[in-house]
């Protein structure tokens, strides 16, 4: 499955959407500015690989349940609503169990509903109602322009705020801790911002190893974090005003789908097609 289509330059990048961070393009420019660039601007198409695909059904699965009442939300109830997110997704592109499934539904659905065992252990989603499902965010902050989803948020009786994202791979080691706690910092000073209450917890559950990374920000960090979000955000409208993002060679770099189009790499880059319609440099 492609998430875009390639053609001529006419045809990229972004139409009538304003520029906006998220933590996973923040983290892309981070990482390597060009790549910020194919997927931002560009919009080039990628092919989701089998875990991506995989997260994809085991997140629309879970943000589903919670749509149930609690009796309802049973082990079952959600292997059901696995099976259900992959066959809509194969229904809207009937090629994606040959590209990312190989062809073998079984195979990928066990894995999925591995994914939802080990939820089960983790938490018990009849005894609680969420606050938010999938909560939708764009807001000003700091002179940035904030966008994202977070996957659940509670609130306690007393009114502490827990902020949870689900991920279908393993626990990192200490040493990428920070790389992982960088998104929930992301929704966390958007709660701030939005709420004006800092969260209590910040919670990263791991599905595939049942290991779950908690951390307790507080506002000052939160504030610091922010400054850091404006200099991030300074930069790429920088790039973007000028069309100068440099490819930066990294170990990631093996599983980049951009190779070709990366002077790092013998590619060639493409034409800019220009800042996004309504951008400005101010």
């Amino acid at each position: 499955m492609r998430t875009s289509v390639e053609a001529g330059s006419e045809q990229r990048g972004l139409v009538g959407r304003p520029l906006a961070l998220s933590p996973s393009r923040a983290s892309d420019f981070k990482q390597c500015p060009l790549l910020y660039r194919y997927r931002a601007i560009d919009r080039f198409a990628e092919t989701p690989t089998p875990a991506q695909t995989r997260g994809t059904v085991v997140h629309a699965a879970l943000e589903n349940l919670f749509d149930m009442p609690a009796a309802l939300r049973t082990r079952e109830s959600a292997d059901l609503l696995v099976e259900g997110a992959w066959a809509a997704l194969c229904e809207a592109d009937p090629e994606l169990a040959q590209v990312v499934a190989h062809g073998d539904d079984t195979k990928f659905l066990a894995d999925a509903h591995k994914l939802i065992a080990t939820y089960y252990t983790m938490e018990n989603p009849t005894a609680f109602d969420p606050d938010a499902v999938e909560h939708h965010i764009e807001i000003e902050s700091g002179q940035v322009r904030m966008r994202g989803f977070i996957d659940r948020i509670d609130v306690a009786p007393t009114g502490e705020i827990r902020v949870v994202d689900y991920k279908t791979g393993r626990c990192p080691g200490e040493a990428f801790e920070s790389a992982a706690l960088f998104q929930m910092k992301f929704y966390a000073l958007a709660i701030l911002r939005t709420r004006g209450v800092v969260p209590h917890r910040l919670q990263l559950m791991y599905l595939s190893d049942g290991q779950q990374l908690t951390y307790t920000p507080d506002r000052d960090e939160l504030e610091r974090f922010e400054r850091t979000l404006v200099a991030i955000w300074k930069a790429i409208r920088v790039a973007v005003a000028t069309g100068d993002f440099r490819p930066k060679r990294s170990r990631l770099c093996s599983s980049c789908e951009h190779r070709d189009r990366c002077p790092e790499f013998g590619g060639t880059i493409p034409p800019y097609p220009g800042p996004p319609v309504g951008f400005t440099a101010d």
